[in-house]
């Protein structure tokens, strides 16, 4: 834990999101994974212990989270993993030549409303890009009133929630926090929806 704002802390999502990489370990060594506001890196950097070829970003203009991807990889002996200023909604040439990716890590990126449809355009672009690769994401249930329901149909995605429970992740010590309040934790697969709408 460096810092309790934002991307730089181990956020419960994160430690979910990490336990699912590990629980697919196996099926990683190759696989090019691309993280997305990644901040402490936790998931990333399973991925990349268990083989995968990761690539680590959070917002250009988030340099103290730049940082902390930095931090994490040197502290987990992984020197030369890549780390990307990629912000959400904009198409910047860092984006643009990004290297096929197969999954696409984000532990609590559906954290501000205000950022959803950013969230889900950048996906949209990776997955049109990378038509066979998946969104792997958790978040923490905040609210009841929110959902991305509408933004997924809008940008042709589905999702399929994944419980907990299928890979170990509903242990109290894996999804709590030290943190006041409840922390419900939630996963699913985001990828493009059937050309028949489903």
């Amino acid at each position: 834990v460096l810092d309790s704002q934002y991307g730089m802390y181990v956020w419960p999502s994160a430690v979910v999101l990490a336990q699912y990489v590990w629980a697919h370990r196996q099926s990683l060594p190759g696989q090019r994974v691309l993280e997305i506001g990644a901040g402490v890196s936790l998931p990333g950097v399973v991925a990349a212990k268990c083989g995968a070829r990761v690539v680590l970003s959070d917002g250009e203009e988030l340099p103290r989270c730049l940082w902390s991807c930095r931090s994490s990889c040197r502290m987990n002996r992984l020197p030369h993993l890549p780390v990307l200023g990629l912000t959400w909604g904009r198409l910047s040439p860092q984006l643009l030549l990004l290297a096929p990716v197969d999954i696409i890590l984000g532990s609590d990126v559906f954290f501000d409303p205000k950022d959803f449809e950013d969230i889900l355009t950048t996906i949209y672009f990776l997955l049109e890009k990378n038509p066979h690769a998946q969104f792997w994401t958790t978040y923490q249930v905040r609210s009841a009133d929110w959902s991305i329901e509408a933004l997924l149909c809008k940008w042709k995605l589905q999702s399929s929630h994944v419980p907990l429970c299928s890979f170990g992740a509903d242990k109290e010590h894996l999804a709590s926090s030290s943190l006041p309040g409840r922390h419900t934790i939630e996963m699913m697969i985001i990828s493009p929806a059937h050309s028949d709408g489903t």
